[in-house]
């Protein structure tokens, strides 16, 4: 069984069709944003076109290199490890903030609290 970890970059290895009825073709790109069961299921954001809003606020489709596109979110959905393929790991992607805020959601209170004291000993 493949093995992902939260904020992991994946894409998909089939068509998956979409509640909205849409359908995310083989090779969407998505980010791991939760996990079920120890890796047997995964909530992946699904992302589509590079978009931004235009004058009268509507989404049209944009392009990277535009001040203010942002890749547009086609779902959240659950997925399972045949049904994706790793592409690049969290801390390759994501701030060190948004990987210890992942680390801090997995500890017990009591690790918590240790975290929390080590950390006021660095200020």
């Amino acid at each position: 069984m493949n093995s992902f970890n939260l904020f992991d970059t994946v894409k998909t290895i089939e068509a998956i069709f979409l509640a909205n009825g849409d359908i995310a073709s083989s090779d969407t790109i998505g980010v791991i944003v939760d996990i079920y069961n120890d890796g047997e299921a995964y909530e992946v954001e699904l992302f589509g076109n590079w978009v931004e809003y235009n004058q009268e606020g509507k989404l049209i489709v944009s392009h990277s290199n535009s001040f203010n596109a942002f890749v547009e979110t086609i779902a959240v959905i659950t997925l399972y490890p045949q049904q994706i393929n790793f592409v690049k790991p969290a801390r390759e992607t994501v701030g060190i903030r948004a990987q210890l805020l992942g680390i801090l959601d997995e500890l017990s209170k009591e690790k918590l609290n240790q975290v929390k004291d080590f950390a006021e000993t660095l200020q």
